[in-house]
């Protein structure tokens, strides 16, 4: 009876967390405009990509969200490294305060960020936004970084170097292949956060940008158009393509 009681639990519980999901991509295809099905119809997919607003808006959102997940990988990548040499003492320390950007509220974050700007006379545009996701980012990529970084050996890297292997040879044939499954991981997070931030862009854009997210706020007060369904619906199915292709990675080179 427990076991079954869990299984009905767990079963509405998704239910109820992809059931709105659902209904956004089944909405996507309807000819009318209102919360009644109207007939299947690809007009807002043709809106869509139609939409000089919405595809500007969108290479935006994709070209912000890739750098600053490749940029912010990178740097995670290395403070791991870092890190892992430090004392317990310090590393704890450090570590500690790479928690409290995640834990922080992304209102507060924003506001200081946008403070930093203007107290250094940094004009808004592509530029702070990409600094401002690149900040946001890194503690993310350090979290799926460093217990991979853990559970390598040391010893490999060490028996690699006395063999007569340059540091970074060593580093980039030995330790690199390990971290990868943690790197890709710390990618992909930072990549969906960047692309799903709103509150941080907001107060951080300069006049003129838009972003999906900053779009769809501005959208609210006239009404959000059924095309927007159609993007978000693609959205959605892109990155869940992403997430299977990672964890189907990752089981091959757990085997």
């Amino acid at each position: 009876m427990k076991k079954i009681a869990s299984q009905i639990y767990m079963t509405l519980i998704f239910i109820f967390l992809y059931a709105p999901i659902v209904t956004l991509i089944v909405f996507s295809f309807n000819q009318g405009k209102g919360g009644q099905w109207r007939g299947f119809s690809l007009e807002w997919y043709q809106e869509l990509f139609a939409s000089e607003l919405i595809m500007n808006a969108l290479w935006n959102t994709l070209i912000i969200a890739i750098i600053s997940a490749l940029v912010s990988t990178i740097i995670g990548t290395i403070s791991c490294i870092g890190l892992n040499s430090l004392g317990g003492k310090a590393k704890s320390i450090y570590l500690s305060l790479n928690n409290i950007p995640m834990l922080n509220s992304e209102l507060v974050t924003g506001l200081s960020l946008m403070l930093v700007f203007i107290a250094f006379g940094i004009g808004f545009g592509y530029p702070t936004i990409l600094i401002a996701h690149i900040t946001f980012c890194i503690p993310y990529v350090i979290l799926s970084v460093m217990p991979r970084l853990k559970q390598t050996d040391r010893s490999t890297y060490e028996a690699a170097v006395d063999l007569g292997a340059a540091p970074v040879y060593a580093f980039f044939k030995v330790v690199f292949p390990e971290l990868m499954p943690g790197i890709l991981s710390g990618f992909l997070l930072a990549f969906t956060m960047s692309l799903d931030d709103f509150i941080i862009t907001y107060f951080t854009r300069g006049p003129g940008i838009n972003t999906l997210s900053t779009l769809i706020y501005s959208e609210v007060r006239k009404g959000i158009k059924p095309s927007m369904n159609a993007l978000s619906t693609i959205m959605f199915v892109s990155v869940l393509i992403l997430l299977i292709l990672s964890n189907r990675k990752k089981k091959e080179g757990i085997e």
